[in-house]
């Protein structure tokens, strides 16, 4: 885990991050499960910020999502970046197809191809953008409930 001031980043305090190459093996998801739960253990014991269950469990659903995907239709390896902006977890996952992804149509007969949907459903926000070579997709979560009794989750629009 980084905790260095990236450069252009403020000085308001550390940014906090990892970052994993993922190359293609049977075992990628599990290991982008594992180093975001990881990450977030890191993050409450070292930096004390909150990290509720539901974002634990949220995050770990994300990441398996989005590598899931990548995996499944881009070729060659998977880079995943998890980074503390705020209250949030940022998950970005670059891979090598430039093709974006775009959720299906509602449909309670398909089996499976739902996990855009679901990552849609559960993060405050999300982002695909091509890149030179192939695309970056962003999803954001709250790391903490809100107080007030609300779940976390997409932001009202």
């Amino acid at each position: 885990m980084d905790s260095a001031p990236e450069e252009g980043a403020a000085l308001d305090g550390p940014v906090i991050q990892t970052s994993a190459a993922l190359v293609g093996d049977s075992a990628d998801i599990a290991k982008a499960r594992h180093l975001a739960a990881g990450f977030l253990t890191r993050v409450q014991a070292e930096h004390d910020l909150p990290v509720s269950q539901r974002a634990m469990d949220l995050t770990q659903l994300v990441v398996s999502e989005l590598v899931t995907n990548a995996r499944k239709y881009a070729p060659g390896p998977v880079l995943l970046d998890l980074q503390i902006t705020g209250g949030t977890v940022e998950i970005v996952v670059r891979d090598c197809d430039p093709v974006l992804p775009m959720a299906r149509a509602a449909d309670a007969g398909r089996v499976g191809q739902h996990g855009l949907e679901i990552v849609m459903a559960v993060a405050q926000s999300f982002e695909a953008h091509r890149e030179p070579v192939g695309k970056r997709i962003t999803a954001r979560l709250a790391l903490a409930d809100d107080p007030g009794g609300a779940i976390a989750g997409r932001l009202p629009l």
